[in-house]
């Protein structure tokens, strides 16, 4: 019996042989031949989406619904039952179980992998994904992992685009606008926001490089992908927010302090995250107990706190209408952050979308009880900076200011709320940006030496380190040497830059053969000149431990052939030796690996 993704992959066949048949008879050119796909990636897109969402509603059905017929508990209310709903994320843990085992290479990595894989390694992602992954976070969801929904869809979306392109095969660059098309169908449809999903494309996708033909592309396809989720689950927004309105226009100086106190809050979400997911990478117990332990842990703070479960749009909408107390918001900023760190950190696929959406409503919720109790003349709505809080957090951990401006206009469909938002959003990301150079999708990343908006050249080189390349056996000459006898010396070589060395073996210089061309003709001074008078003594040194981007740097810097290398605690000592021919070769070798490693 064969697998669903390959009946999948002769539906793509057979499409691709449909379209091509129609792009012979028309002769359609390569940019109205990718509209074309875009409008099919949004369709899929959306339809991706909503099965997406009803695989997430069953596991909830299956999992919460079921748990508290059989128990009659509420959530609403404090019972010893009740005790039961810890268990509920537990089995998701257990279902998620089968998926590591036998599917642990699709799951790895989150939403930062594939970033990597669209900017730096050919965009081409496998078609299996889409239904590993897609279930897996569907059960984390469903069964009470705090966690998003958002990054899983826009993955599955970017596979779909993904496949279409290599189906049809696709330049590089060709593929990473379709996949952005995937990704922007997919966030359109969950928010029922196109112009969101435009954006989150071009910000956090495609790294904000704007093309007017992607660009095109991908509104088409977020477009179509919106029109999906309207006629399938109707034209209303995924959180509902009353209508908004500024006072006075010293409110905005609030929405300022708002502003930088969501910054600081992002920074330490950021920092709280990667603490408790590098503390359950760390613990010596097997890998497929750490999802079961991890949603034990979420299952008892949810006991005290039930509104962590699952993506807790419900409970944000409660907030946005101001029905929640000033502490109860404060203490779930914490324990929000904790939950969802726990969540992922322990292995249980999802997204970071939500959570940061959550994290921002409650925190400006907070803040607009307590502007209420300090200044009651401004007659401000809590609800209101819960709002613009929502919008400004995802702008700060995301680094994305403009999905978040343009989300938040799509949600309240106001003009009003763009002046605050605009404010809060600039400077939460500005504050976040001071404190915390990357965001959450690059933190790992910039672990592992890739620097997205380097380009794909420049990583390979930053992946690559000195102490790999260099020539160990150097060819030195003691720095009392003679002209005469260093004259005689470089007959026998075939090298140009020679370090100098002292008694001690430790580099005092170093001199080229054109150093010494000046004084070659001048006889007299062959035995009364050593070559540490003609030597350069301010050497431009490299160390093992750094990688080729920073030595290509410095050697391009003097424009010189050659680099000694030197031990980091004496940066005297020398170890080696690296050239610009050395660098080249590596780098070659390199991408030749990597290439191959695509295939």
């Amino acid at each position: 019996m064969q697998s669903v993704p390959s009946h999948i992959s002769r539906v793509f066949e057979r499409l691709r042989f449909a379209l091509d048949a129609l792009q012979s008879s028309f002769r359609l050119s390569e940019n109205t031949f990718l509209i074309i796909l875009a409008v099919i990636i949004g369709l899929l897109g959306g339809l991706g989406n909503y099965a997406f969402r009803k695989t997430i509603e069953f596991v909830h059905w299956a999992i919460f619904e079921q748990s508290e017929q059989l128990f009659g508990y509420s959530l609403e209310e404090w019972s010893l039952t009740r005790l039961a709903v810890v268990f509920c994320p537990v089995i998701g843990g257990l279902l998620v179980l089968p998926l590591w085992y036998w599917f642990g290479k699709d799951l790895k990595g989150g939403f930062s992998a594939f970033l990597e894989r669209v900017n730096l390694r050919g965009a081409k992602l496998r078609l299996r994904p889409i239904f590993t992954r897609g279930f897996g976070s569907a059960i984390t969801l469903g069964a009470g992992g705090s966690a998003g929904q958002e990054g899983p869809i826009a993955m599955i979306g970017g596979a779909i685009g993904s496949q279409f392109g290599q189906v049809f095969k696709m330049s590089g660059d060709r593929l990473k606008v379709l996949v952005a098309c995937g990704a922007a169908a997919g966030v359109a449809a969950t928010f029922n926001a196109p112009i969101a999903g435009v954006f989150f494309a071009q910000e956090i996708v495609l790294l904000a490089s704007f093309e007017l033909s992607s660009f095109t592309s991908i509104v088409i396809a977020s477009g179509m992908a919106t029109v999906v989720s309207r006629a399938l689950l109707g034209n209303t927004p995924e959180l509902y927010a009353p209508v908004y309105m500024v006072n006075s226009y010293w409110e905005l100086l609030l929405y300022v302090l708002l502003g930088l106190l969501i910054g600081f809050l992002a920074t330490l979400f950021i920092d709280t995250h990667f603490r408790i997911k590098d503390r359950f990478a760390a613990l010596t117990m097997p890998k497929l107990a750490k999802p079961v332990l991890g949603g034990l842990l979420v299952g008892m703070i949810g006991l005290g706190f039930p509104q962590v479960f699952g993506n807790g749009y419900e409970f944000i909408e409660t907030v946005l209408l101001g029905n929640q107390t000033w502490y109860l918001l404060a203490a779930l900023v914490l324990i929000k952050a904790v939950a969802t760190s726990i969540t992922l950190g322990s292995g249980m696929p999802g997204g970071l979308f939500a959570p940061c959406l959550y994290l921002g409503a409650v925190a400006g919720g907070s803040f607009g009880h307590i502007v209420v109790k300090v200044f009651p003349q401004f007659h401000v709505a809590p609800g209101a900076y819960a709002l613009v809080g929502m919008g400004a957090f995802l702008s700060a951990a995301t680094h994305a200011p403009m999905t978040a401006i343009f989300l938040l206009f799509e949600i309240t469909d106001s003009y009003e709320v763009i002046v605050p938002i605009m404010l809060t959003c600039v400077i939460g990301t500005s504050i976040a940006r001071h404190f915390k150079k990357d965001s959450l999708e690059t933190v790992e990343l910039s672990r592992a030496g890739i620097d997205l908006e380097a380009g794909k050249e420049r990583n390979i080189m930053k992946s690559l380190q000195v102490g790999d390349v260099m020539a160990r056996d150097v060819e030195t000459i003691p720095e009392h040497m003679t002209l005469g006898q260093f004259a005689r010396f470089i007959e026998k070589t075939q090298h140009t830059n020679f370090p100098l060395v002292n008694a001690d073996g430790e580099l005092t210089g170093i001199i080229s053969v054109q150093d010494f061309m000046g004084v070659v003709f001048e006889r007299e001074l062959m035995d009364l000149v050593v070559v540490k008078e003609l030597a350069t003594a301010d050497v431009i040194t490299a160390h093992a431990d750094e990688d080729l981007d920073q030595t290509m740097r410095k050697i391009g810097y003097r424009n010189i052939e050659q680099l000694p290398v030197v031990d980091r605690r004496t940066h005297r000592k020398l170890v080696g030796i690296i050239s610009r021919r050395d660098i080249v070769a590596a780098y070659n070798r390199a991408l030749m690996t990597r290439t191959l490693e695509d295939k």
